[in-house]
């Protein structure tokens, strides 16, 4: 484990490839799983208050889904979730005539639509964060579905960390990112 500031990165952020490969997984990680996406506070605010702006990008099902469970949910364990279209795909997903899921929320900030891109949760995606009372766990989650973006990963030698710099440098800033970037070119 990485400690940098009051955080604690897996040594895998570092080790392991990944680069996404939508030609191959037709973005799986916005339909696949028992939960929506995780959420932060001040995400829900910004949804509650920009919903209308969001939902001309949204598909039929996925406007359904958020005007009869919210723009959020609780879930399981309690935590901010975006909610599920019928169980399977998050609401906010659209697709394209090929298939391809992505994000109405992001649709919606590529037009200048909104200022918020997308859930940090799947920016940061295969990155993971946890908080705890006093420290923030920042780990690798690995998902069967992403095998192909791990082999494309392997075969470009891009270690996560730098997949995923621009999230990581919104979560956590550019000083935490150079931190993480000189334990890197110290350890591997």
């Amino acid at each position: 484990m990485i400690p940098i500031d009051n955080t604690l990165v897996s040594d895998e952020i570092i080790s392991e490839e990944f680069v996404c490969n939508i030609s191959k997984c037709k973005g799986e990680c916005c339909v696949a799983g028992e939960a929506g996406a995780p959420l932060e506070k001040e995400e829900v605010t910004f949804l509650e208050k920009n919903y209308s702006k969001i939902k001309p990008f949204l598909n039929k099902k996925g406007i359904k889904s958020i005007e009869n469970q919210g723009v959020f949910v609780n879930g399981l364990d309690g935590d901010l979730e975006t909610p599920l279209v019928e169980g399977k795909e998050c609401a906010y997903t659209v697709f394209s005539d090929s298939g391809v899921a992505s994000c109405g929320i992001e649709k919606a900030y590529q037009q200048g639509v909104i200022s918020f891109q997308k859930p940090i949760s799947c920016h940061l995606y295969p990155v993971r964060v946890q908080n705890y009372e006093s420290i923030t766990a920042v780990n690798y989650h690995s998902w069967s579905i992403c095998s192909d973006a791990c082999s494309l990963g392997e075969s470009l030698k891009i270690p996560i960390y730098v997949f995923v710099k621009t999230a990581l440098i919104r979560k956590f800033g550019e000083k935490w990112y150079f931190e993480l970037t000189e334990h890197a070119k110290k350890s591997y």
